[in-house]
C-alpha cells in the first residue's frame, strides 16, 4: 500500500496493490477500481493504524505478515 498526492478531494491517495501486479496490467483500468478507504480496512484492519501517513509513506507486509514501512517511488514519479 502506498499514498500519492489526492488525486481529487474524494481520493484518501491511497493505493493498495498485492505486489504482483505488472505494470501492463495496472495499467488497464478493467483491472483497478475505486473504493473507499472503509471498505478496505473492513477486509484489512492491519490497516488502519497506517491511514493517516502523509503522501509519500508506503508500507508492504515482511516475512511474518506485519506491515512495514519501506522506501517507494510512486509510478507517477517513474
Amino acid at each position: 500500500m502506498y499514498r500519492d498526492e489526492p488525486d481529487t478531494e474524494f481520493d484518501s491517495g491511497w493505493r493498495f496493490l498485492s505486489g504482483l501486479e505488472t505494470d501492463a496490467y495496472v495499467n488497464d483500468l478493467a483491472n483497478v477500481g475505486l473504493h473507499d478507504v472503509n471498505t478496505i480496512a473492513n477486509y484489512d484492519p492491519d490497516v488502519i493504524p497506517l491511514l493517516d501517513a502523509p503522501p509519500g509513506s508506503a508500507f508492504e507486509r515482511d516475512d511474518d505478515g506485519q506491515f512495514v514501512q519501506i522506501d517507494f517511488e510512486s509510478p507517477e514519479e517513474c
